[in-house]
């Protein structure tokens, strides 16, 4: 229509800036896009490599042929062989007192001696029992107040091979004043690769890895708490008699 006004890019060309800026825009955001699949491409190649070498690792953890004596022994529940492993150490003279961590709260000692198949004295005398720990965190936070109440120098730390890595971890980030021996319990073969044709092996090495991995970040910001605390003996040796 004629005598009316159309509004004109700063430049004095229609449509030119408008163009410039669109073309920016698009190539911030390749390049944008294109640094996200790199940086998510290493993350990737770094998390399976490193996956890769911590399966190899616990494949390749074995149960010590010249164990030194300790102090103590502590064993954290999770299969039937750990516990075993750990009572055979204990009457082999391998630690003077043995605590099991994790045992289900509804569970009495004599029940869990019954399932063992533990001698009554030996149970009696040098057994402990921790029934607050709910997860790896716990047992060390408990294990850490059993070693502090009784001042131990050294502990044989039982579990299986997969869970060893994290486990050590978690109680060398509270125990940092005792001397900590891994005690790997070795159900089924893992080392020279045997893990990759195994699905079941893989989903639970992918799941410890994932929490080992979560365990290095939380060693690192979280401060450590360097008392322990108490040590509750409701299920102690001490209490057997309740």
């Amino acid at each position: 229509m004629k005598g009316q006004d159309f509004p004109l890019p700063a430049s004095g060309r229609p449509g030119k800036g408008n163009s410039s800026s669109q073309s920016a825009w698009r190539r911030r955001t390749v390049n944008t896009l294109k640094y996200a699949a790199l940086m998510f491409s290493f993350l990737c190649v770094s998390f399976l490599g490193g996956f890769a070498l911590f399966a190899d690792h616990v494949g390749s953890l074995t149960v010590p042929k010249d164990l030194a004596s300790a102090d103590a022994i502590i064993v954290l529940t999770g299969g039937q062989s750990r516990i075993d492993a750990a009572l055979d150490l204990l009457k082999s003279g391998k630690g003077e007192r043995l605590l099991i961590s994790g045992v289900n709260p509804t569970a009495s000692r004599e029940a869990l001696r019954l399932a063992t198949g533990a001698d009554r004295q030996l149970f009696r005398c040098c057994v402990d029992i921790d029934s607050a720990a709910l997860d790896t965190i716990g047992n060390a936070e408990e294990s850490a107040k059993w070693v502090e109440a009784h001042a131990y120098q050294s502990v044989i730390l039982v579990t299986n091979n997969y869970h060893m890595p994290r486990s050590l971890l978690e109680m060398r980030r509270l125990l940092q004043k005792a001397k900590l021996e891994p005690y790997p319990v070795v159900n089924s073969r893992m080392d020279n690769g045997v893990w990759m044709g195994k699905p079941d092996a893989i989903r639970v090495l992918l799941t410890e890895y994932t929490k080992y991995l979560a365990a290095i970040v939380r060693s690192v910001v979280q401060p450590t708490n360097s008392k322990p605390g108490e040590f509750a003996l409701i299920n102690s040796s001490a209490a057997a008699g309740r």
